[in-house]
């Protein structure tokens, strides 16, 4: 491989690792010390972080049958493709969890579907 052609492959991974640090970074202004807690979300099927690839927020959600709805909308950054709609959460991406700090819904978003979701407190 020629060294432009090796300078180009090694800038394509440069900023591709930046693009995907990027996307997982959290909304301005967010606190800090929920960190720890966001980092310690698996995705039930996988046991793979929620948060790595895919943008957690608080969000609204609702019940509808026998499964949650979340509206996955202008809490997510642009480049994460929100619907601005009810989706379904998958019942085999719900956390049942009972240490959410934020006391809200979480929805965790990522290739147009919800792939972690944590009930609000007192759910």
């Amino acid at each position: 491989m020629g060294g432009s052609a090796v300078y180009a492959a090694a800038m394509a991974v440069l900023v591709g690792g930046w693009l995907a640090a990027a996307r997982a970074a959290p909304p301005v202004g967010a606190d800090a010390t929920l960190s720890p807690w966001f980092q310690s979300l698996r995705q039930p099927d996988t046991l793979e972080p929620c948060c790595n690839r895919a943008d957690c927020r608080a969000v609204r959600y609702r019940i509808s049958r026998d499964h949650y709805q979340a509206y996955i909308g202008d809490e997510f950054p642009r480049w994460a493709n929100a619907p601005y709609a009810w989706v379904d959460v998958p019942n085999r991406s719900v956390l049942h969890r009972h240490d959410n700090p934020l006391g809200e819904a979480v929805a965790c978003w990522s290739h147009g579907r919800v792939v972690c979701f944590v009930e609000a407190s007192g759910s």
